[in-house]
This record gives structure tokens, C-alpha cells and sequence, in this order.
């Protein structure tokens, strides 16, 4: 019998390629036993097998939800199915390919393996944030799972804006924004920014600023136990932005305030057996191109 019996497919909008792979993903999971459900959507090929469904009900009832598509079709699933704890495998048809490491071309060996109980499990620490107005009233919460940025709109104007642990005054920045990362959205814009590598079962939280104006001003690391609190100062023609995952935001006046911890729930990766996240490392950043030490021996 199969460990996961219901399984729900979410695949990335404008891709040829990936509607290609959810033709032979859908059959194949029947073919292993599974019930099939499918995101309902106008970009989800008609005629697919399965039954179609919203992305609330196929929360609820999936047992395993895979994601044909790149890491942002990940993020964007996984802030979804996080909270119901539905544990996700990526199918890579992206770029990079940080948390979609399963290949369509090894799509069959892999999944018939995963739906006979051989995988790994990869719990991660995400983000949860709150935007709290200086006129009192308050958004979210809000998931990231990757980061959260804050950012100014302007392009030609630095913000001012003071950083909290807790209750404890971290500094007064002046910069182009911050960037509040998740151990794995350290390998995505922070890195960027100049931000440490953290290794995914970390529980931390790292604070990136964005092109500070006092060089002295570097990244920290701080624990995932803390609530990072970001206040935004200036004057009223000033204003900024809170991205989340970089695909939905809100706007900022002086006064308000974002307030950055780790969610009460993480987000969990199923992966194939022998997953090695430095090998991937290696791969997409291009570390070591040289032999491997077992080559050189």
C-alpha cells in the first residue's frame, strides 16, 4: 500500500514544459496507487486524471502535494499547504531548483520509491510577520518562506528605520531597506545582499541590510526563538515596502512597524533517498568545479 494516498498536484502557471510532465505525473501516481487530486485552475491542462479541486480542499485532504514547477511555484504552494502540514516534493521545471530537486526525467524511479516509504523528510523554519500601522490597526499574519524586505520605493531616497530583538534596540539603519531571511531563503535574495549561508535545520533567522550607507553596518544572526521587529522613521514623503516571498507586499508610512518570527508550524520537504543539500550547494552555486575528494583519491 502506498504511505501517501492522496496526493494533490499543483503545477506552474505559463509553462509548456511543465503541463508536459503533469500528463505523465497524473497517470503515473494512479498507476501507484494514489487518489489524485488536482488544483483547480485555468492553467492546469482539462482532461488531466483526477479530480479537480481548490487549493483550500486540496490542503485538507492531501496526504503529499507535488509541485511541478521552480522554486517559486514552491513558495507559493508551500505557504498554502504549510499551516495544514502537508508535506511537499518539488518536480523541477525552473532555473535553480533549491527545493524542486526531483527531475522529470527521473520522475518515475523517483516517485514510485517515495510513494513505497523511501525518502527523506526536510522540516524547515519559515516566517511569519505582522505589519502593525502607527494609526493602530494591524495586517496578517503574513507567510514567508523565504524572506521578508523591506524596502523603500523611492529610488533615489535611503530609509531610516530602527531594528528590535524583542525588547532590545538592535540599531538605527540607514540603508536601501532589509532583508529578514529564513535559512532557506538564505540562499536567495540575502546571499545577494552579501547575507551567510544557513544551513536549512537551523532554526535562525538572518537580518541583511540592503546597501546600508555606513559600511560597518553588516548582517546578523539571531535565533528563530526571537521576534525581529523593523520601525519605520523619516518624514511623511517618505514610504516603503514589505515584500513577502517577493509575491505580495504592503506599503509603509513612517510609524509602522513589521514584526518578523519563526511560524509556529514549518514547512516540510519530502525529498528522494540520498539527498545532499551541499551537493546542491556545489551544483547551483558553482562551488569546487574542480574534482570531488573521493575523484582525487
Amino acid at each position: 500500500m502506498t504511505k501517501f494516498p492522496v496526493v494533490g498536484v499543483i503545477g506552474k502557471r505559463t509553462s509548456a514544459s511543465a503541463k508536459d510532465t503533469l500528463w505523465v505525473l497524473c497517470p503515473l501516481l494512479r498507476e501507484l496507487g494514489a487518489e489524485v487530486l488536482i488544483e483547480d485552475g485555468d492553467h492546469m491542462p482539462t482532461g488531466l486524471p483526477g479530480a479537480r479541486v481548490s487549493r483550500d480542499e486540496l490542503a485538507k485532504r492531501a496526504k503529499l502535494a507535488i509541485v511541478v514547477g521552480g522554486d517559486g511555484t514552491l513558495l507559493n504552494a508551500g505557504r498554502s499547504l504549510a499551516p495544514a502540514g502537508v508535506p511537499v516534493l518539488g518536480i523541477n521545471q525552473g532555473r535553480l531548483g533549491f527545493m524542486v530537486d526531483v527531475a522529470p526525467d527521473s520522475m518515475r524511479e523517483t516517485l514510485a520509491a517515495v510513494m513505497n516509504g523511501e525518502y527523506e523528510v526536510d522540516d524547515r523554519t519559515i516566517l511569519s510577520a505582522r505589519v502593525r500601522r502607527a494609526a493602530g490597526n494591524q495586517g496578517g499574519p503574513y507567510i514567508a518562506i523565504n524572506d521578508v524586505v523591506f524596502r523603500n520605493q523611492a529610488t533615489i531616497r535611503m530609509l531610516e528605520f530602527e531594528t528590535w530583538l524583542d525588547q532590545q534596540f538592535i540599531s538605527l539603519h540607514r540603508a536601501d531597506g532589509m532583508i529578514v531571511s529564513s535559512p532557506t531563503g538564505s540562499t536567495a535574495y540575502a546571499l545577494s545582499g552579501g547575507g551567510p549561508i544557513l544551513h536549512p535545520s537551523l532554526s535562525a533567522i538572518s537580518l541583511v541590510p540592503i546597501c546600508p550607507h555606513t559600511l560597518s553596518d553588516r548582517p546578523i544572526v539571531v535565533s528563530g526563538d526571537r521576534t525581529v521587529r523593523l520601525v519605520m522613521g523619516g518624514s511623511e514623503r517618505i514610504s516603503a515596502t514589505a515584500t513577502f516571498d517577493g509575491q505580495y507586499d504592503e506599503n509603509l508610512l513612517p510609524g509602522d512597524s513589521v514584526e518578523i518570527q519563526r511560524a509556529p508550524f514549518p514547512l516540510r520537504l519530502i525529498h528522494p533517498r540520498g539527498f545532499d543539500y551541499f551537493a546542491i550547494l556545489r551544483d547551483k552555486l558553482r562551488w569546487g568545479r574542480g574534482q570531488t575528494p573521493t575523484e582525487r583519491a
